[in-house]
């Protein structure tokens, strides 16, 4: 399960609350893809700002409707107790696997992070995938600690952030983590416009926020890394870089994301949880042009 395309869609939410048909449509436009994964409830699936009963229901609906295609819960929260919760429900709904994030509202050591991924892991039946964005949980995994976290027998993946922007680099820096862990656990590539960079320097997964809502046009990309075309994977990548520009011009991928949700009549424009605020008229114009311009599926 922790190769190839792993979409991450977004969780609409409207003033009704989770927009549970919205949510069921971008499912289904993965489904028909044939993504080999689905990661719910990441940054872009909003789990920081839905209540654990919420959580369930979208894992719920997740896994009616993968059918065969193995689903990925994040179950990150503040304190063990709450992800241990969260572990429940998720492996209840019928999770193949769990992303955890290193949340907290106090500074983490590294100790504290590898005793919650012993616990977790101890407590889980599902593989373990660790999410490192320090973007959002502003905790910095070092290559030891990925290395030691490996350790663990339910942890399969590694989910890294990013990597350098020159390909000899990149290479270099996938290579070093690789030989921290135990063999047979992967490490997938996020920060989506790090894709090619990533699949090219031996990253087995792409952890896709585009993925999530334009299935088809990611697919290409994966497909074209699972035959070694490193030129084509970077033709691709660098084909959608007016899409990465939306990314960094509106402050990450999750408002690009949700109005472009809106505007392949998925979900309603404003489709994102409080305090996120929908991007500007012209801003939704703006990401209008660059699917019909760039043809994203």
């Amino acid at each position: 399960m922790f190769t190839g395309l792993s979409a991450f869609p977004l969780t609409p939410v409207t003033a009704r609350g989770v927009d549970e048909e919205g949510f069921s449509k971008i499912l289904a436009r993965l489904t028909a893809a044939r993504v080999d994964s689905l990661g719910i409830l990441g940054s872009t699936g909003s789990y920081a700002y839905l209540t654990r009963e919420q959580r369930k229901r979208i894992a719920h609906l997740a896994n009616q409707f993968a059918g065969d295609i193995p689903v990925m819960v994040c179950v990150g929260a503040v304190s063990t107790d709450a992800i241990l919760y969260l572990v429940e429900d998720a492996q209840a709904a019928g999770a193949d696997a769990l992303l955890l994030p290193a949340v907290s509202y106090q500074p983490l050591r590294d100790e504290e992070v590898f005793a919650l991924f012993q616990t977790v892991t101890r407590h889980a039946s599902v593989p373990v995938c660790v999410y490192d964005n320090p973007g959002t949980t502003h905790f910095t995994f070092t290559d030891e600690l990925h290395g030691q976290l490996s350790s663990l027998d339910g942890v399969h993946s590694i989910k890294i952030p990013g990597v350098p922007d020159t390909p000899a680099v990149a290479v270099e820096r996938v290579d070093a983590l690789r030989k921290q862990l135990r063999p047979g656990v992967t490490i997938g590539i996020s920060g989506d416009a790090f894709a090619g960079l990533g699949l090219n320097a031996g990253c087995e997964v792409w952890y896709s926020v585009c993925g999530g809502l334009f299935p088809e046009t990611a697919k290409q990309i994966t497909e074209a890394a699972a035959l070694k075309d490193h030129a084509g994977v970077t033709a691709l990548v660098a084909r959608l870089d007016p899409l990465w520009a939306l990314f960094r011009k509106h402050g990450g991928s999750i408002r690009v994301i949700a109005a472009a949700a809106g505007v392949l009549g998925l979900t309603d424009t404003d489709c994102l949880p409080r305090p996120l605020q929908p991007l500007t008229a012209g801003a939704i114009a703006d990401i209008a042009r660059v699917i019909t311009e760039l043809d994203l599926k």
